[in-house]
């Protein structure tokens, strides 16, 4: 088990060495967590557009490139704001299949000053496959995310 002091950069440590702690780190999170999430990643705000996503940092099979936010699950959480958790994917009004095998996703808002900057998207290849704590963690990462980076 990885000690707790693991969580935090040595102030000697190298860029090389802070990447091999978080992909230790991302790789103790996963063990045994195959065929759950078969896609991840950000759709952030196509610029100069107020009401299109672009395709961000992914893993997962070839996703659609831009996003309205009137379509499918992720422009519906760009629209509203608010966290969009599906419990099947199929059972969504409009829900954009980009990969056949997901069956339930949840996708979180990134807001900056009431204003959507980006998306986080999951998919999951199982029917029910996030829950409220899903929720309650995911949009801590938003925040996270809304709070640490430089946003145009």
């Amino acid at each position: 088990m990885v000690h707790a002091d693991a969580s935090n950069f040595a102030a000697d440590i190298t860029k090389e060495e802070a990447y091999q702690q978080v992909l230790d780190q991302a790789e103790g999170l996963f063990y045994e967590q195959r065929n759950w999430v078969n896609w991840a990643g950000f759709y952030t705000l196509n610029h100069p557009s107020t009401t299109e996503l672009i395709l961000g940092p992914f893993q997962g099979k070839v996703a659609c490139q831009t996003i309205a936010f009137s379509r499918g699950v992720c422009g519906a959480a760009a629209a509203t704001k608010t966290t969009q958790l599906v419990p099947d994917v199929d059972a969504f009004p409009g829900h954009i299949a980009c990969d056949g095998d997901s069956k339930s996703e949840i996708v979180v808002p990134i807001v900056v000053d009431d204003k959507v900057v980006a998306i986080i998207d999951v998919d999951c290849a199982e029917l029910n496959g996030f829950d409220e704590v899903d929720k309650v963690w995911l949009e801590k990462l938003a925040d996270l995310v809304a709070r640490s980076c430089d946003w145009p």
